[in-house]
């Protein structure tokens, strides 16, 4: 992958997301599933929690501009209109059994009053290659895939799965990488192919405890994977 999408979820801690933002990635990733532990508890908009997007914060002196996804799991459309609106999200991730005419109301509902450019992630938990084939529910409707891990819980597992089996993806929507990718993986993620990845999700593996990132070992990974050359 040529300068990947860099996704980290699971933030929640002010001090930590500043730091993280200032790291150059993509996308940040916040988790409003009651039963995670990086659950965004208690906090009904952005204010005291999300920095404002200012381009203070630099890493090898290029800008940070991150854009914001809220993570959903089975949630009420109403839910997500209001998390979405509260913290001015730009794409909403759905990591659950959500359908496509789920995926078609809830765009038609944001669009184009609430949030006209908001985009939907679709995550599919991936075992084996017929867990894959379920792209085929999504095209058409959502604006980019998320291959996970298929585990007991829902994302956020630390556990990997056998990438190998994306190479029976042929579909025409986008894809970020994810499942417990770790600081030692950066040459494993530069050797993966496939043309409809557009980059890569982080959580655990960059862990200290749920919800904190090591910013350190976070910082080697982006810099080892893209260095993307300065403005």
């Amino acid at each position: 992958m040529k300068n990947p999408i860099i996704k980290v979820c699971g933030m929640r801690d002010p001090q930590n997301i500043a730091e993280v933002s200032a790291l150059g990635i993509d996308l940040m990733g916040f988790i409003f599933w009651p039963k995670s532990p990086r659950y965004v508890s208690q906090i009904s908009s952005r204010t005291g929690i999300i920095p404002d997007r200012v381009n203070d914060n630099m890493l090898d002196g290029r800008k940070a501009d991150v854009k914001y996804v809220g993570v959903f799991v089975d949630d009420m459309p109403q839910n997500i209109v209001t998390r979405v609106y509260n913290f001015q999200l730009d794409y909403v991730q759905l990591h659950g059994n959500e359908s496509a005419v789920m995926i078609d109301n809830l765009k038609a509902t944001l669009i184009p009053d609430i949030a006209p450019d908001i985009k939907i992630i679709k995550a599919l938990s991936i075992r084996e290659a017929d867990d894959v084939k379920r792209w085929r529910e999504y095209e058409g409707h959502a604006d980019m895939l998320l291959f996970d891990t298929k585990c007991k819980c829902v994302g956020g597992s630390g556990e990997q799965f056998d990438w190998s089996v994306l190479e029976g993806y042929d579909g025409n929507i986008p894809f970020l990488l994810s499942g417990g990718i770790g600081p030692e993986d950066v040459e494993r993620v530069k050797a993966f192919k496939h043309p409809m990845c557009v980059g890569i999700d982080l959580n655990s593996k960059f862990e200290t405890e749920p919800a904190m990132k090591d910013v350190k070992k976070l910082k080697a990974f982006v810099r080892g994977l893209s260095p993307r050359p300065l403005p």
